[in-house]
């Protein structure tokens, strides 16, 4: 498997960020328009995008003074498995438009950093290659497919790829309305397939003369009757661990848990129900009813280290990087994609530190002011 490397030019730019959102402007130079409007878009407004990120600012942080931070550990585990600290790539569909070595940069990138990947069903490489570049450090996303055959079949690769877990995305039965998408009727370059689900002929035969390519595949793809009682079919497929991706109640996280499932809180980065509630809003009561019978992962506006330190406060395990990841892909491939775990991992310990925390198992909800 081959890596691009980054110019000189873009290995010096990098360098000099000092932030996330730095790297976000490198990488959105990076874009055409087609992969641009893709990753920038949420649905409708824009209102639960936004407020994915504005809500972390709302939340205030109460840091106690003269504590020995001379040694700190910022690192976790999720679902058994080490993480340096406590933040992890979230599934995004076509790395490729961001870089020629797609899913094997991210997965190198996480890897590297001791962090883990979530492969999307929507990638532009083969799980079995993915999972190489991963070394461990990997779970893969499920849309349950309408075909239930090539649904198991994706399954027993991932797991045969060395998948750790099976986050299974419930809050997307149809795709949100993306208008950019639409208005500029989004379609993948021809170079560039979804070989989990569809073959280049078929993706090439999908109408793009009318609104987006990928929801007009999508539409007729996922599996719209799954309910809570098909979850025991779900886990007939697959010995995984099951995470269930987007849930943003207390009464689901509760239902979820009776199903024995772990919950990742998210609105799917703002791109399905808009005006839905952020990711970080939701968290406080979906904690309280879990009350610790399982792990809570969250994405959805993640920018530094002390949004990943509010959300640990607030209960959960550990956040994942959706757009963030991406920027820092299109802004130097593999090389961007650790910038950016890099700088977050830094930020995540300085904020540790000035909180007055120790580790990790220190920080809960004292620390915040609501």
């Amino acid at each position: 498997m081959t890596t691009i490397l980054p110019t000189q030019e873009q290995q010096q730019a990098l360098a000099q960020t000092v932030n996330l959102a730095e790297i976000e402007a490198l990488g959105r130079a990076r874009l055409d328009r087609n992969a641009l409007e893709y990753y920038a878009s949420g649905a409708n407004d824009g209102h639960t995008l936004h407020a994915n990120r504005e809500n972390f600012g709302h939340i205030r942080l109460r840091p106690r003074m003269l504590v020995d931070v001379s040694a700190i550990d910022i690192s976790t585990t999720v679902l058994g498995l080490p993480l340096d600290f406590p933040v992890g790539i979230a599934p995004s569909a076509f790395h490729g438009l961001a870089h020629p070595d797609a899913e094997l940069a991210t997965a190198r990138a996480a890897n590297a950093a001791g962090s883990v990947m979530t492969l999307s069903t929507f990638s532009n490489t083969p799980i079995a290659d993915v999972g190489q570049a991963a070394g461990g450090r990997l779970w893969f996303q499920l849309y349950l497919l309408a075909d239930r055959e090539l649904s198991r079949e994706i399954i027993a690769r991932a797991e045969a790829s060395g998948a750790r877990a099976l986050v299974f995305t419930v809050d997307a039965p149809y795709l949100g309305r993306r208008e950019a998408n639409e208005r500029h009727r989004f379609a993948l370059p021809p170079h560039l397939s979804a070989p989990n689900v569809a073959t280049p002929q078929e993706l090439a035969g999908v109408e793009t003369d009318t609104g987006s390519q990928l929801t007009n595949y999508f539409q007729n793809l996922v599996d719209k009757t799954f309910t809570w009682n098909d979850l025991a079919w779900l886990r007939q497929q697959t010995t995984l661990p099951i995470i269930l991706k987007g849930i943003l109640t207390a009464e689901d996280a509760e239902l979820a848990v009776q199903h024995g499932c772990h919950i990742w809180v998210s609105n799917h980065g703002g791109r399905q129900l808009d005006t839905a509630i952020s990711a970080i809003a939701a968290l406080p009561e979906i904690a309280d009813a879990v009350a610790g019978r399982a792990e809570i992962y969250l994405d959805g506006g993640i920018t530094r280290g002390t949004d990943v330190l509010k959300a640990v406060a607030l209960g959960a395990r550990a956040v994942f990087l959706g757009r963030g990841a991406l920027w820092g892909l299109a802004a130097g491939g593999e090389d961007g994609v650790r910038r950016v775990l890099e700088l977050l991992r830094d930020e995540v310990r300085l904020a540790l530190a000035l909180s007055g925390k120790q580790n990790l198992g220190q920080v809960g909800r004292d620390l915040l002011k609501m």
